[in-house]
C-alpha cells in the first residue's frame, strides 16, 4: 500500500470552481484518481469534469465518504479552507496554495496535530504522487513519474519532476513522490517522510531533495545518522552558488550568514554517509541505475 495517497484516497478539491481547482481536477481525473466531490461555498449544485460540487467540506464527506482534500484557494481563505477540512473529519490535506501566512500555518498545523492522526503537506507544495496507484493530489505532471521502488521527498516542486523523469528513464520509477513544501514552515517534513518510507514495503530507496535555507536537510541528516536509517539515501541540494541575505524563488530558500548554506546541508549528509548528487541527472548512477 502507498503511503500518504492510494486508490483508497477519496479527494474533495476545495476550491474547485475557480481556474486552478478546476484545471487539476481535469489532471489529477486523468491520472485515475478518485476525485468525488469539490467545494466552493455559494457554488453548491454545480459540476465542475463531471464533479458535484457542494458548499461545505462536511457536505462533501456526508455524500461521498471523502478522506482526502487539496486546497486551491487564495492565501488569504487558505487558512479557513484547511480548519474546515480537519473539522470535517479529512485525514489528509494538501495545501498547494502560495503565500500563505506562517501565522495561519502555524495554527492550522497545531491544530491537526491536536486532532492526531491528521498528515498536513505543504503549503507551497506541489502534492503527493503514487505511481502504482494512479493516484496523485497534486499539481505534478503526471506522464513523469512510473512505478516503482523510489521514494522521493522534497522541498523543489521544478526539481521533483526532473529527477523523477531521470528516475523513470533509468527504469526505476517511484512508490511514492512528496512534496513537502517550499514556505519556512511546513506540515510534514523530511524526517516524518523518512519515517513513512521507512516501515513502507514499496520503497526500497530514498532520494532527498533539498535546497539553501531553513535547517530541514541537517534535521534530515542527524535522523538517518541517529536512527541507523535501514535503506539507502541519496540527496541533491539546489542553490550552491546563491549569494548570502538573497531570496531564492520562494520564502523558504533563503540563507543568512553560514546558516542555511548548501555547504552546511552537504556536510551533514556526508556525516551522515549519504551520497549528495552535484547535479540532478547524477541521482540515478548514485541509486545504482
Amino acid at each position: 500500500m502507498s503511503i500518504i495517497v492510494d486508490n483508497n484516497s477519496w479527494v474533495v478539491v476545495q476550491g474547485i470552481t475557480g481556474r486552478e481547482g478546476s484545471f487539476h481536477t481535469a489532471a489529477m481525473l486523468d491520472y485515475g484518481t478518485k476525485v468525488v466531490a469539490g467545494v466552493t461555498p455559494g457554488k453548491g449544485g454545480q459540476k465542475v469534469e463531471g464533479v458535484p460540487v457542494y458548499d461545505t467540506v462536511a457536505e462533501a464527506i456526508a455524500e461521498h465518504g471523502a478522506n482526502t482534500s487539496i486546497t486551491f484557494v487564495p492565501a488569504r481563505f487558505a487558512r479557513d479552507a484547511v480548519l474546515e477540512a480537519i473539522e470535517a473529519g479529512i485525514r489528509t490535506v494538501v495545501v498547494v496554495t502560495d503565500g500563505v501566512p506562517q501565522k495561519d500555518t502555524i495554527e492550522f498545523i497545531a491544530r491537526a496535530r491536536k486532532k492526531g492522526n491528521i498528515v498536513i503537506v505543504g503549503p507551497n507544495c506541489p502534492g503527493v504522487i503514487s505511481p502504482a496507484s494512479h493516484a496523485k493530489v497534486g499539481i505534478m505532471p503526471g506522464h513523469v513519474f512510473s512505478p516503482g521502488r523510489v521514494g522521493i521527498a522534497s522541498r523543489s516542486g521544478s526539481l521533483t519532476n526532473e529527477i523523477a523523469w531521470h528516475i523513470t528513464c533509468a527504469g526505476l520509477g517511484q512508490s511514492t513522490c512528496i512534496g513537502v513544501g517550499g514556505d519556512p514552515v511546513i506540515g510534514l517534513d523530511f524526517v516524518q517522510a523518512l519515517e513513512m518510507f521507512r516501515d513502507d514495503d514499496e520503497t526500497e530507496n530514498v532520494v532527498l531533495i533539498g535546497e539553501i535555507g531553513g535547517g530541514a536537510e541537517e534535521s534530515a541528516a542527524r535522523y538517518i545518522a541517529e536512527s541507523n536509517y535501514p535503506k539507502p539515501v541519496v540527496a541533491y541540494i539546489a542553490g550552491k552558488m546563491a549569494p548570502a541575505g538573497k531570496r531564492m524563488g520562494h520564502a523558504g530558500a533563503i540563507i543568512m550568514g553560514e546558516a542555511g548554506t548548501a555547504r552546511s546541508k552537504i556536510d551533514a549528509f556526508s556525516a551522515a554517509k549519504v551520497p549528495v548528487a552535484d547535479r540532478p541527472s547524477e541521482i540515478t548512477k548514485l541509486l545504482g541505475a
